[in-house]
């Protein structure tokens, strides 16, 4: 059940915070990557895989995984497509090789206590395809939503990640389920102001379980 001090933010919505966040308080889009990718990784326990696409979730995966490379908790990569990652993506991607970390097309889950899902954020339009999908059998923790949920309708597409944890960053999307952590990136609050969604300063000064 949501609590009613949290709204929710829809993927429609996300794409106008985003634009405002840079184009009117003046805030890089890999500034909120680099938040989120601090967040994301202080909620994972044990060695973790960091499972990526080639968006801009996909660079909070690598953020994240750049910190778990600094805490000895990064067992490896795997990214869809890394040839395909621009923007503050790509810049996260060689901040995170530039520590020695190597990016693998190939997933692998061996070692890993944990797989983190930063394939499909609140972008996505059709379900997951393909080996990337297929992250059963360890704890998962998705970044903002598990890869195969259309964060408009709040629909889950088949097939679609299980997440035993899913970090929402700034505010829950529609349709999550399970255990989610919500956590301030440092988006301005006029930014959800100015798409319609009223945030109260105090939800954020602690880390909110729901």
């Amino acid at each position: 059940m949501w609590s009613s001090d949290l709204p929710q933010l829809s993927s429609a919505q996300a794409k106008q915070v985003d634009a405002l966040v840079e184009e009117r308080f003046g805030i890089p889009i890999d500034w909120l990557m680099e938040a989120a990718g601090w967040q994301v990784a202080r909620l994972i326990e044990g060695r973790a895989v960091v499972v990526c696409g080639v968006g801009n979730n996909a660079g909070d995966g690598f953020a994240a995984a750049r910190h778990l490379q600094r805490w000895g908790r990064l067992a490896r990569v795997c990214c869809v497509d890394a040839e395909r990652v621009r923007g503050a993506a790509a810049l996260e991607l060689a901040a995170l090789r530039h520590t020695g970390a190597e990016v693998s097309g190939e997933l692998s889950l061996e070692g890993a206590e944990v797989v983190v899902d930063a394939i499909f954020g609140t972008g996505l339009s059709r379900a997951p395809g393909g080996r990337f999908a297929n992250v059963s059998g360890k704890r998962v923790v998705a970044v903002d939503v598990p890869s195969g949920l259309d964060a408009d309708t709040g629909v889950a597409y088949a097939p679609a990640v299980h997440a035993d944890l899913t970090v929402a960053l700034g505010l829950p999307k529609p349709g999550l389920t399970g255990e989610v952590a919500v956590v301030d990136i440092g988006i301005p609050l006029q930014a959800y102001a100015a798409v319609g969604v009223e945030v109260r300063p105090e939800l954020f000064g602690s880390r909110i379980r729901l």
